[in-house]
């Protein structure tokens, strides 16, 4: 019988990879992806089947994998980061009935994901209660985004931001960074990572009054501080509350 395990790759660089991860990928017999995170992980599945797809063909890339599994191939959907975090895990079941569920077996791999890594690199920006916020609005409607960015920042939440910045939407970073000021100080640190462990990776600390001067984008997480959160020696802190 054919499984299918839906497989959180992590952020990018190998070495960031689970061990449950790696062996999915050394039993399995196809692997699924969108042709990005198919090349980062090239080195470990080059022996394997590959079917590969470009942006926004997730549906796609999803019924596939469940059609390969179904005729008793074992397969590996991958996903960046962690598969249900903004991944692929949600849609392998919706679209999967019980009767397809029940005909294979389906286990979801977890992965670090891209909040992870951004953090680690910033230094420890979420030692407190946070959200975590997408300004994609190719399947959640904008002014459903805004009442999310309006009551995390009135909650003093640490907000971290996912897809902040494309070509289609050069605006949207501006809108949030004037709904985050209704409720923080223009100081507020904010801490910025373009492609998180990946080749290319940058960062950089700034302020939420600030932020726009430099270059964010698609491959960016915006880890935006609450009220407690300050800059020491080059780090990003959000102090978790003990007594020093």
């Amino acid at each position: 019988m054919g499984w299918l395990k839906i497989v959180g790759i992590g952020p990018g660089n190998l070495d960031d990879m689970t061990l449950r991860a790696r062996q999915a990928l050394k039993e399995c017999d196809v692997v699924v992806g969108y042709k990005t995170y198919i090349d980062l992980v090239m080195p470990l599945i080059e022996k394997k089947k590959i079917v590969s797809s470009g942006m926004r063909s997730e549906v796609e890339r999803c019924r596939k994998a469940i059609e390969l599994s179904l005729k008793g191939e074992k397969v590996c959907l991958i996903s960046s980061g962690d598969p249900g975090i903004y991944g692929m895990a949600g849609l392998v079941y919706e679209i999967a009935d019980s009767e397809v569920l029940e005909e294979m077996e389906v286990e979801v791999i977890p992965g670090v994901t891209a909040l992870n890594a951004a953090s680690a690199i910033l230094g420890a920006p979420i030692m407190q209660d946070f959200s975590a916020i997408s300004l994609s609005d190719h399947l959640i409607p904008w002014e459903l985004i805004e009442k999310r960015l309006e009551a995390s920042a009135m909650a003093d939440f640490i907000i971290v931001i996912y897809n902040p910045k494309s070509k289609e939407r050069e605006e949207h970073i501006k809108k949030a960074k004037e709904i985050l000021l209704k409720y923080r100080k223009e100081d507020t640190p904010v801490g910025i990572v373009k492609n998180a462990t990946r080749r290319g990776e940058e960062f950089v600390l700034t302020t939420l009054k600030d932020m726009e001067k430099f270059d964010i984008d698609m491959r960016t997480i915006v880890i935006v501080g609450n009220s407690s959160t300050y800059i020491k020696n080059g780090k990003m802190i959000t102090p978790r509350g003990y007594r020093l």
